[in-house]
């Protein structure tokens, strides 16, 4: 069974200026976000909703005080919607979905974290998938950019000396032979006007060098973190100005959703949606959830900023996993 998690707009509490960026890495974001639209949709469908001025004692759920006499988690089936087998968590109405304004306002970019222990033959469907979610959300049929984050490929400052690259060099052989395979799919999105450009994501110039002899389609941007310093080390800088690529920083995590944390957002304890069960016996309140074990496949990341007021508008995540009983 498929799971797919969604933040919804996460700016729905009013719009941010993009010289003003979060400081908190996009994982903190996007389990925070995902545990609020759960609780959001719970509430909405709860008959005993939470009560503001309880004077209730009271819990706190992901910085978000609740009474704990005036609400109780509903069943998941309640504020959850399956379809095929598929479920969306929570339950999303897509006719709600969309920008405010023409598309042409716009600039989007859509970042892809593959995730690791996700086999490669999986990516290509997974781009699809992700592309298709995002478009259906913002109720679009193109965006302007797309980042590729490939699982265990992480950029280092002291890899970047100062020798010329070396393309023939026959280390990550087979790691670069599944990035291009990932990458004819984003060709083929490219090509058919869905996506206007592509980028990478913590690529350094020699792995740079092995993968461009390979691109029918060049990069037009590297997304780079510096974890360790505030500056992308010379060498890099000279080689993507050479390149053609736009040298990007970022502040996100490469295995963005672990198998643990998404166990955690969905199990029935007090910090879960209350979507998995413990064990395949009813838990002590009663409410039994799903049997299985949760793999994680895919999150997409997507933000529409408005152009002439450098504003965005509309920022979310998208998690997919997989259900095995």
């Amino acid at each position: 069974m498929k799971l797919i998690l969604s933040t919804s707009n996460v700016m729905s509490g009013g719009s941010s200026i993009i010289r003003h960026p979060a400081v908190e890495k996009s994982n903190t974001e996007l389990v925070n976000s995902l545990r609020t639209n759960f609780l959001t949709a719970q509430q909405s469908s709860s008959p005993t909703p939470l009560t503001a001025g309880s004077s209730s004692p009271s819990s706190t759920y992901n910085g978000i005080a609740t009474a704990k006499a005036t609400f109780q988690r509903p069943h998941f089936r309640t504020w959850i919607r399956e379809q095929e087998d598929t479920l969306y968590i929570p339950a999303i109405d897509w006719s709600l979905c969309g920008l405010a304004e023409e598309r042409s306002q716009y600039d989007i970019t859509v970042k892809l974290f593959y995730l690791p222990n996700v086999p490669p033959s999986r990516h290509s469907r997974h781009t699809i998938e992700a592309i298709e979610l995002v478009l259906k959300e913002l109720r679009t049929k193109s965006i302007d950019l797309l980042i590729a984050s490939f699982p265990d490929v992480a950029f280092d400052a002291d890899d970047e000396g100062g020798e010329e690259c070396d393309a023939s060099s026959g280390e990550d052989s087979q790691d670069t032979g599944d990035i291009v395979t990932a990458w004819r799919t984003l060709e083929t999105l490219h090509a058919n006007g869905t996506i206007a450009q592509l980028g990478l994501s913590e690529f350094g110039s020699q792995r740079l060098a092995r993968f461009l002899p390979h691109a029918k389609v060049r990069p037009s941007v590297d997304q780079i973190n510096v974890r360790d310093c505030c500056v992308v080390p010379k060498p890099l800088i000279v080689y993507a100005k050479r390149e053609g690529i736009e040298l990007l920083t970022h502040n996100d995590c490469t295995n963005i959703l672990p198998t643990g944390t998404l166990r955690e957002l969905l199990g029935s304890d007090e910090k879960g949606a209350g979507v998995l069960a413990e064990s395949r016996e009813v838990s002590a309140t009663g409410r039994e959830g799903l049997i299985g074990e949760v793999e994680p496949q895919f999150v997409v990341k997507y933000t529409a900023v408005v152009k002439e007021r450098g504003v965005v508008e509309n920022k979310g995540y998208f998690a997919v996993a997989e259900l095995k009983g």
